[in-house]
């Protein structure tokens, strides 16, 4: 799943490519993708494209006042092309979900992107608006964690009364924005805190530790993902990663063997030595922990 620096990354490319290009042709393939009706996608044809924007893990593109703002969820991605396809998309012919098609300069330059989606569980989101805080999801985000408002305070507070296990805490889009499943493994083995811990019961010392490791972490994997394509973005992440999508591996901090934790959809990863002691974690396929 494209996580806070992916989606920056893919946010920076938008903006190299398609600043000042005018938005000549929306296709939709699914009418589960397309969560809005009012204002009707159609009218983004036409339209300049004059901002690009990130909220959490959404992207907006700014039409001249529309919004057309997507969400990647676990299995999308975006592809961009300068050899854009003319052919008339049919509902449900593909694993592309969406297709604009742009102009740029005086016209004459055609480029175009896809939002392309795997597997069978469809759960890619596309919104037309005027405002992108009509999105519920964008609505009801929490802070964004490389933000200039988010401190060791917030973070502090944010735990303080809360009895959820760090590792779902993390996840949470309404608590934090922008964290997912792989970057919270980075983050709290960088902190060295077991996934399990509970949220509150975190001294000032490792919550300052793991206020750290976010900002580390994150700033880092945007740095790396900021001037890539995105074709580029996947292998990136995957090539910086020290645990997460590493089960049965050394940690490269202390040699351990990276354990990986399943659950009914998902599953994590950690560093026995790092972050609990030594202790292995149980497998918790029938938790909720991550439901």
């Amino acid at each position: 799943m494209p996580e806070l620096p992916e989606v920056a990354g893919l946010g920076a490319f938008l903006g190299r490519n398609l600043l000042g290009a005018k938005l000549t042709k929306v296709q939709i393939t699914s009418f589960a993708v397309l969560k809005t009706a009012d204002p009707p996608y159609s009218a983004l044809e036409g339209r300049t494209i004059l901002g690009v924007e990130r909220f959490g893990k959404f992207l907006s593109l700014d039409a001249e006042g529309i919004h057309f703002i997507f969400h990647l969820a676990k299995a999308g991605w975006l592809r961009y092309t300068e050899q854009p396809s003319t052919t008339q998309l049919r509902l449900g012919g593909s694993n592309i979900a969406a297709r604009l098609a742009f102009t740029k300069g005086d016209g004459s330059t055609h480029v175009g992107v896809d939002l392309t989606e795997a597997g069978t569980k469809k759960s890619l989101a596309v919104y037309v608006v005027n405002n992108p805080k009509d999105v519920p999801g964008i609505a009801t985000l929490g802070p964004d964690p490389l933000s200039p408002g988010f401190t060791a305070e917030t973070l502090a507070g944010i735990l303080a009364g809360s009895p959820q296990q760090i590792k779902g805490l993390l996840r949470s889009q309404a608590v934090i924005a922008g964290i997912g499943n792989a970057y919270s493994d980075e983050i709290l083995h960088a902190a060295r805190i077991s996934p399990f811990a509970i949220a509150r019961s975190l001294d000032p010392e490792t919550v300052q530790v793991l206020y750290q490791s976010i900002e580390s972490v994150l700033g880092a994997a945007v740095e790396a993902a900021i001037g890539k394509a995105s074709s580029e973005l996947k292998d990136t992440k995957r090539s910086n990663m020290m645990v997460h999508g590493r089960a049965g591996q050394a940690c490269p901090v202390c040699g351990t063997t990276i354990r990986e934790v399943s659950f009914a959809d998902t599953a994590l990863q950690y560093c026995p030595g790092c972050q609990t002691n030594g202790k292995i974690l149980a497998d918790r396929r029938t938790s909720r922990f991550l439901k």
